[in-house]
């Protein structure tokens, strides 16, 4: 009975001992993909909160005292040019202009027997003269007092939306009192700020001949059906907050744009000679982002990288890696710094055909 106690325990050291020796020799066999950063042309796309404005929003307001005798127009209504939309009620403009016209016609009257006694040297030409201004000042009168009048009706200046009804029917205005909004959404001005550096690139690398194409990303995550243009940017920087103003125009021939809305432009930005590496080579400490590069005996090293921008499944490098280092790509997560590793270098070239990459 010993002997067959010794026999089984001589049988289990042997094959503990050989399953050792199988995971020492699949661990030695295991071998990891690296490759080495590409440099290439390509471009990103940053993203700029935006304000979105009509090309034309203006106040409407009352130019006469009065009471407001009719509104021709709803809120949300679409108004055309020149289109009645308010009306003042106009008794004593009218009653002014037909004084105004009678003081006229009088004048007229003393004009002209002045005249007839100036052309029979019975009166001086001073008098003839004075005549004359006094008929002046009385025509002068007729027309002041039809434009008052005429400020009784108030018309659109052009096509445009309602906004809201700031009066009712009946409402006693003053001179200058706010009656309702007025906009014009064929186009809208989009209004976004682009901190220094950012314009810097931008003024440098743009040609003057060439507008710069944008999108529009609305409230609801979706792009608007319109592509954009940067047409103008404002002429100095906001010392505060060290941004300085685009402004991109937008056409809105279905009237999806309003005035106030809010929003994100798109921009493309070239990147001349970036140098990329798939994002799946990178892990994080501490809000930093580090990769293992292998030196000339194979041995991983953990080294920080400094990452410029993000592409769809790649990071452009700024600080941290040369062309010719080699990145391991996968299995960051089975190895320790400083671990002698085997691995099987693929170029990088074919490392991104794999990838979803969209670069120009």
């Amino acid at each position: 009975m010993r002997r067959f106690s010794i026999f089984i325990g001589l049988l289990v050291a042997m094959c503990y001992a050989s399953c050792e020796s199988n995971k020492h020799e699949n661990k030695e066999e295991t071998k990891y993909l690296v490759s080495s950063p590409i440099q290439m042309d390509t471009s990103i796309t940053k993203d700029y909160v935006c304000q979105i404005h009509s090309i034309r929003h203006i106040e409407l307001r009352a130019l006469e005292k009065g009471y407001l005798q009719h509104i021709y127009v709803d809120e949300g209504q679409h108004v055309k040019k020149g289109q009645r939309m308010f009306h003042i009620m106009p008794n004593v403009y009218q009653a002014d202009l037909q004084k105004a016209k009678a003081e006229a016609e009088v004048a007229e009257i003393e004009y002209k027997n002045t005249k007839l006694l100036a052309d029979g040297n019975v009166v001086s030409a001073n008098e003839l003269a004075m005549a004359k201004a006094e008929l002046d000042r009385a025509k002068a009168e007729v027309s002041l007092a039809e434009t008052h009048l005429g400020f009784t009706d108030i018309r659109a200046p052009f096509d445009g939306i309602m906004d809201h009804l700031e009066v009712r029917e009946g409402s006693l205005l003053d001179e200058g009192e706010l009656l309702t909004k007025l906009s014009d959404n064929s186009k809208m001005w989009v209004y976004f700020n682009v901190p220094e550096a950012e314009y810097l690139d931008y003024i440098t690398t743009t040609k003057k001949s060439e507008k710069q194409q944008v999108e529009l990303l609305m409230a609801n995550n979706k792009k608007f059906n319109q592509a954009g243009i940067v047409e103008t940017i404002e002429g100095e920087f906001n010392h505060e907050t060290g941004n300085i103003a685009f402004r991109a125009t937008f056409p809105n021939p279905e009237g999806i744009l309003r005035h106030g809305e809010t929003g994100s432009i798109l921009m493309k930005v070239p990147l001349d000679k970036a140098m990329l590496i798939p994002q799946k080579a990178t892990f994080e400490v501490l809000d930093k982002k580090f990769v293992f590069v292998l030196d000339e005996n194979g041995t991983v090293q953990q080294r920080e990288i400094v990452v410029g921008a993000e592409l769809p499944h790649l990071f452009v490098v700024e600080k941290g890696l040369s062309l010719n280092d080699k990145v391991l790509l996968e299995g960051i997560r089975m190895v320790r710094n400083g671990e002698k590793i085997h691995y099987e270098f693929e170029k990088p070239e074919s490392v991104l055909s794999h990838l979803e990459l969209y670069a120009e």
